[in-house]
């Protein structure tokens, strides 16, 4: 039977960087801000991010064109 290989469920800072498609000091921002999770301690000061709750921040992120914009103004020339 052949080796079948299993998909981490921790991975590193700077995978956990390139996973998100950012570089590994801006997801150290997105980490501070929290829009990233923080890292479980693993053994020692070795630390590691759970994909499960990367796929989740990565959900929660906003989408692109999605603003909300401010209707104050939208109807000053109304009846």
């Amino acid at each position: 039977m052949p080796l079948r290989l299993i998909p981490p469920r921790l991975i590193s800072r700077e995978a956990a960087a390139a996973y998100v498609c950012v570089s590994p000091n801006t997801f150290d921002e997105m980490v501070k801000d929290r829009r990233m999770p923080r890292p479980r301690r693993l053994v020692g000061r070795r630390k590691a991010w759970d994909i499960r709750e990367l796929d989740e921040a990565v959900d929660n992120l906003p989408i692109d064109g999605n603003e909300v914009s401010d209707e104050t103004w939208s109807n000053v020339d109304g009846p």
